[in-house]
Order: C-alpha cells, then sequence, then structure tokens
C-alpha cells in the first residue's frame, strides 16, 4: 500500500503548493464505536464527503497517545495511537482508503512539548542525572525561592511549575501538564525525528507542526521585555491574557530553531513528495518568521501566521495589506491561509455577527479563501456555515476557556461534533447518548443531510466552487495582483502562464459596483455567483462575487 501509495505522490513533489487542505479534528468528526467521541474508523468512513468537496489533503489534528488534558496536544507516546481513536491498524487503514480517493493525508505533530506522562519526562524528573536529566527545560530558583524569570504560559500564569523531586523549575509553555522539550539538546531532536519518520514509513504524506516558533528557548534564560500597551493585540492570545503583556524575543522565536527546521526538512527529504505546514503563533514578528522558516529551500515547505484566524474584521483593504505583508516579508516562502481552525471562534460568527444574510456571507469568505494566493485549509464544518456554538460553563472542557471565563470561552465552540443527517441520533455523529462536546440544535439544521442537493446551500457551493477553483490553475500557483481597495469591493488578479483570472468581490450587504478593467476580459461560469454587467460596468449584489478571464 505505501510504497504504491508514495509512487503515485512521487509524480508532483509539489502537490502542496496551492492545495486545498481539510482539517480534522478527531474526536469531533465521527464515531464509529457509540462512545460519544470521534475516531480514525469514523474518519476513514467520511472520507467521501472529503472527496466529493474537492480536498486535496486531510489534515488531523493529533491522536496520538496522551491523557487529553489539552485533549491531544499534550503527547505521552509519539508512535502510537490512543485507544480512544483506535489503533494504528485503524490508522493504517485510513491510509489506505485516502490514498484510493486520492486525498493526501498530513498529521499534526505537536513538538515543542509532551505530556508530563511521557516516558521522557517521567525519567527526567525522577534526578538530576538520570540519562533524560536534560531533555527538558529545568532551572533552579532565585534564591527567593521565585520562577527562573518572568516568562508567562499562554494559558494563564507563570510558564514556570515547581517539581519537589527535583527541587527545580520545569518550563511550560501551554499548561502545566504539558513541559517544554529542550530541543538544544542533540538526543531530543534526534528522538523527535525518530518519530517523524515512524509515521512517514507508515505512508503519511506531510505534517502540520504546532506552534512551530516555540521549539527553543533562550539558554541564558532572560527576562521578556514588556511590550507597550499601543502595540499589543489579540492575534494569538485573547485580550484578557496578561501573555500579551510581553514581547516574546527569550521564551520563543529563538534563531537556533532556524537550523534545527533545516534537520527536520532533511528527513522530509528521504522520502518523496513529502510537505509541512508550520503554526507561526506570534503577535508582532508572525510573518516576519514565517519568512525566516520558509525561506531558502530548506526549511518548510510552508507556514501561516495568525492575521486571518485573528478577530480584526475582515474588509477588502485588510486581504490586499496581509498578501502584500506576506509577500514582502516572505519573498521566497509560501503561506497556507485558514480563516478558521479548531483554535478560534469560527469565521462566520468571528466576523460576520451583525450578518444578517450568514450564508451569503460565509459562500463570499469562501470564494475569497480559495482565491488566495496560498494553500489553504478548510476546517471541517466550515463547508456548512457553521457558526460557533455557544456552550455553557457546566459543558465546556477546554482548560484554556474554564481560566479566562467568561471573558474568553474557549475553543470548545467551534469544536463540536460535525452534523451529517438531521433525522438520526446525535445528527448522525454518534450513537451515544450523550457526545463529548453538546451538539448545538442550529448545527443540526445545517447538517449535511439538509444542504446536499440544495443548489442554494453553503455546501453545494463549496463543492461547486473547488471545482471551479480545480479549472483554472492559476488559483492554485499564480500570481496575486491587487487593485485599489474601493471601499467594500475587493478586487485582484491570479496569473499563471497565459492565464489571467480577474476576481471582484463585493464585502458588503447592499448591493456594489465595480468598473472592468481594460483588456479583452471573458465572464467566467460555473462559479455559483449571480452577476450583471453593461458595458464595463459590473453589478454586484449583496455579497457578490464576478470572475472573468483573458489570456
Amino acid at each position: 500500500m505505501t510504497a504504491v501509495s508514495q509512487s503515485v505522490l512521487a509524480q508532483d513533489k509539489d502537490w502542496w503548493r496551492g492545495a486545498v487542505i481539510y482539517q480534522i479534528y478527531p474526536r469531533s468528526y465521527q464515531d464509529s464505536n457509540g462512545d460519544g467521541i470521534g475516531d480514525l474508523k469514523g474518519i476513514t468512513a467520511r472520507l467521501p464527503h472529503i472527496a466529493r468537496l474537492g480536498a486535496d489533503a486531510i489534515w488531523i489534528s493529533p491522536f496520538f497517545t496522551s491523557p487529553m488534558k489539552d485533549f491531544g496536544y499534550d503527547v505521552s507516546n509519539y508512535i502510537d495511537v490512543d485507544p480512544m481513536f483506535g489503533s494504528l491498524s485503524d490508522f493504517d487503514g485510513l491510509i489506505a482508503e485516502a490514498h484510493r480517493l486520492g486525498i493526501k493525508v498530513m498529521i499534526d505533530l505537536v513538538i515543542s512539548h509532551t505530556s508530563d506522562q511521557h516516558a521522557w519526562f517521567v525519567e527526567s524528573r525522577s534526578s538530576r542525572i538520570n540519562p533524560k536529566s536534560d531533555w527538558y527545560v529545568w532551572s533552579d530558583a532565585k534564591p527567593d525561592g521565585t520562577p527562573p524569570n518572568n516568562w508567562l504560559s499562554i494559558f494563564g500564569g507563570s510558564a514556570w511549575q515547581w517539581d519537589p523531586t527535583r527541587m527545580q523549575y520545569f518550563m511550560h509553555n501551554f499548561l502545566t501538564s504539558q513541559p517544554d522539550l529542550n530541543l538544544h539538546n542533540p538526543q531530543v531532536q534526534d528522538a523527535v525525528l525518530d518519530a517523524v519518520r515512524f509515521w512517514l514509513k507508515r505512508g503519511v504524506d506531510g505534517f502540520r507542526l504546532d506552534t512551530i516558533n516555540f521549539y527553543f528557548h533562550d539558554k541564558e534564560l532572560r527576562d521578556n521585555p514588556a511590550l507597550a500597551p499601543e502595540r499589543r493585540n489579540a492575534a494569538t492570545a485573547p485580550a484578557v491574557n496578561p501573555y500579551n503583556f510581553q514581547e516574546h524575543i527569550y521564551d520563543k522565536n529563538r534563531p537556533e530553531n532556524l537550523e534545527f527546521l533545516k534537520r527536520f526538512r532533511a528527513v522530509l527529504d528521504e522520502f518523496p513528495a513529502i510537505a509541512a505546514v508550520g503554526e507561526v503563533g506570534d503577535s508582532q514578528r508572525g510573518l516576519e518568521i514565517v519568512g525566516e522558516y520558509t525561506s531558502g529551500g530548506d526549511k518548510m515547505q510552508m507556514c501561516y501566521a495568525f492575521e486571518f484566524l485573528a478577530p480584526d474584521v475582515l474588509t477588502a483593504e485588510r486581504v490586499g495589506e496581509v498578501q502584500k505583508a506576506f509577500a514582502a516579508a516572505a519573498a521566497e516562502g509560501w503561506a497556507c491561509w485558514a480563516f478558521s481552525n479548531h483554535d478560534v471562534v469560527r469565521h462566520v460568527s468571528r466576523w460576520g455577527a451583525d450578518v444578517v444574510d450568514r450564508i451569503a456571507y460565509a459562500k463570499l469568505l469562501a470564494a475569497i479563501l480559495l482565491t488566495q494566493r496560498g494553500s489553504v485549509c478548510i476546517y471541517q464544518g466550515e463547508e456548512l456555515g457553521l457558526t460557533e456554538a455557544d456552550i455553557a460553563f457546566e459543558d465546556l472542557q477546554d482548560p484554556y476557556g474554564i481560566q479566562f471565563w467568561p471573558e474568553f470561552k474557549g475553543r470548545d465552540g467551534c469544536r463540536t461534533p460535525m452534523v451529517w443527517d438531521a433525522r438520526a441520533m446525535q445528527a448522525g455523529f454518534s450513537s451515544a447518548e450523550k457526545t463529548w462536546l453538546p451538539i448545538p440544535v442550529e448545527h443540526v439544521l445545517n447538517a449535511v443531510s439538509v444542504q446536499e442537493g440544495n443548489p442554494d446551500s453553503v455546501l453545494e457551493q463549496y463543492r461547486r466552487f473547488l471545482a471551479f477553483r480545480k479549472q483554472h490553475e492559476a488559483f492554485a500557483k499564480g500570481d496575486i495582483v491587487f487593485q485599489p481597495a474601493d471601499g467594500s469591493i475587493l478586487a485582484y488578479t491570479r496569473s499563471l502562464g497565459n492565464e489571467t483570472v480577474l476576481c471582484i468581490f463585493n464585502m458588503s450587504a447592499v448591493e456594489g459596483e465595480a468598473t472592468l478593467p481594460q483588456g479583452d476580459w471573458q465572464e467566467l461560469s460555473g462559479h455559483g455567483f449571480a452577476s450583471s454587467i453593461d458595458n464595463q460596468n459590473i453589478r454586484l449584489p449583496a455579497w457578490g462575487a464576478y470572475f472573468a478571464r483573458h489570456g
């Protein structure tokens, strides 16, 4: 299975450039055994949905062995499947079915930290002289017993936790149960790269690297400087989090990471047609770091920052600003854009709280995302136009939300189970009496079964537009040139070879107008948007779009 699949993939080593990647949060996609939690067999059963949608690849959030304090992002064994999700055999079956359907499989690697239940950490904390004593970030207390420096955890409070056995502090950028690995230690690098090879040998086509800029810390453990209030933003942490009060130049974003990423890429290059995308979490230097990590062709194939995942409302002007900023910061790089994922409020709610016609709004945002220069991630349920679920405090599972409730309600609202069949128990997700997170009624009303076959639905528009996108290679790999933003009118061209495609969007709830540029333009069809043109004047309905080509 693996050899055949890899030989097919090897035909296009750049398959990732312009690919549409469908993100699956495994706890919430499909439950196959009735325990109320999704699993690998469930994902395999639903792969035809993704194939019909038209995605090129899937990215599966962590399914490795874990105590689930952070729902899989606290790994206790990098080379096995948590029994909650199934077995290695189930994963092999998923790979085989995905490849049969022409879908690549990318998996989520969390190598900045592990669970405190990982065997490595259990040994490391047992004494100061064991073979793995330096595999994590340990430090003595200050003379007064306080932590070594002022570093903060992104989940709140100090980034240091006292360990009574070693009589030292260990560093944790996230939960106290997620100690940071010490990647300054070459043995740690070798160990995580061995895990990378393990999954490559099982046939995966690539990786999504969680918190890629958190891998290294300053060896001198210097204090982070304060960040001026006017430079703060909520791009990567909620505004109520004091994490935003520091400039994170010593606890992450370290230059040593560049050499490790070269080592990582060298492992990928041992196998044909493998790609990786890195998550860069930084509110001040995100795009600059993306540029560093994707330069030279010897590190990451692509990265994403949080510009389009931030709370800032998407406007015509902002789309152009982000793309131009990326081009300036990462001239050699390739972006992977997303509007939603498992960590942020779903974009239809995040940006469209006051929008009356959510269906038209969701369709427009999909078209904008799918015509950006870069690869694209679609988050499960996005193709249904799902809104953020309102989860009661007593139903919360996310420790981040519990910590900062009610000012920040956490990430559970975007993680609720996928809705398949409005007539079935638990909307077709599970046969259990209770699912790990509740399924909102408004989601059930937008299930796949409700939208399928309805040409006016968000689901059918995603399918239609993804098919339209595949007809024009300029969307996947072409250059982008923006026209000056005119109020709510967003316009740009995508060009590759002899083809140039013009994209015009009305990002407004009222009718808009645009002027067709000079040239021999031919209006395109098949994209699902209606508009009218009189000579050079294009009339766009609310949340409307227009496409034309020449060449």
